[in-house]
């Protein structure tokens, strides 16, 4: 695996520049009909607001510590991508997961331009089938007994419902104080390497299934115009 790049600027490209390494930790993600592929990116941003006698166009400059990236079923189990960025990051400083928190204050410091950041491809969730503890609350949970937590969480897509239905994990972010932003500009490539191995869903038809004479033939049917009106 390529070694992860901090990325110095304040621009838009900068979320894009992290989503693109998220994704390509997605792709490690062995591709299940029961799993999104998803990447997870953990980092501490330290900002440097404008010093005396700057010009008021220049902007804040920031620098960014990679401290712990993850993928969906990196570990053993049924685990998500953020599930073992976090976890990692904490048995790495000898906690348990619970008590990330712990190791993410001592890595803020007293410094108040210090934020923690999580880039993820797919918007945290915050409902899981299989019972285990949703990803937004382990999120949320890094903020437990006061501490600063995860300030910020950036993601490429809203989770779909195609497992859990509406999905609830901006929601939990938002009853915790948790800011986070949708990315835009990246949706296609992200579903495409979440979906992988997902195939149709029991009663649909995939069109590269359809033979070409079937394909020709449908194509050439007449279509009903006050049919399509009705249905519209």
């Amino acid at each position: 695996m390529a070694a992860l790049q901090p990325y110095h600027t304040t621009e838009l490209s900068t979320h894009l520049h992290y989503l693109t390494q998220c994704l390509a930790l997605a792709a490690y993600s062995p591709p299940k009909p029961t799993n999104f592929r998803v990447g997870a990116i953990l980092l501490l941003r330290r900002y440097f607001p404008p010093t005396l006698g700057t010009t008021p166009d220049q902007q804040t400059t920031f620098e960014d510590k990679i401290l712990s990236t993850g993928y969906t079923l990196e570990h053993r189990g049924n685990t998500h991508a953020e599930q073992c960025c976090l976890s990692k990051y904490a048995s790495h400083h000898g906690v348990p997961e619970e008590d990330v928190g712990i190791p993410l204050q001592k890595e803020r410091g007293d410094n108040p331009n210090a934020k923690i950041l999580m880039y993820v491809t797919m918007e945290p969730c915050g409902k899981r089938l299989s019972g285990n503890k949703p990803c937004a609350a382990r999120i949320v949970e890094a903020r437990n007994h006061g501490r600063a937590g995860i300030d910020r969480v950036y993601f490429g897509v809203k989770e779909p419902g195609t497992f859990v239905g509406q999905s609830q994990g901006c929601k939990m972010l938002d009853a915790a104080g948790i800011g986070w932003e949708l990315v835009e500009g990246m949706e296609d490539e992200i579903l495409k390497v979440a979906k992988a191995g997902h195939g149709p869903r029991e009663g649909e038809t995939n069109v590269d299934d359809i033979s070409i004479e079937e394909q020709k033939r449908q194509k050439e049917m007449p279509r009903n115009p006050k049919k399509r009106m009705m249905e519209i």
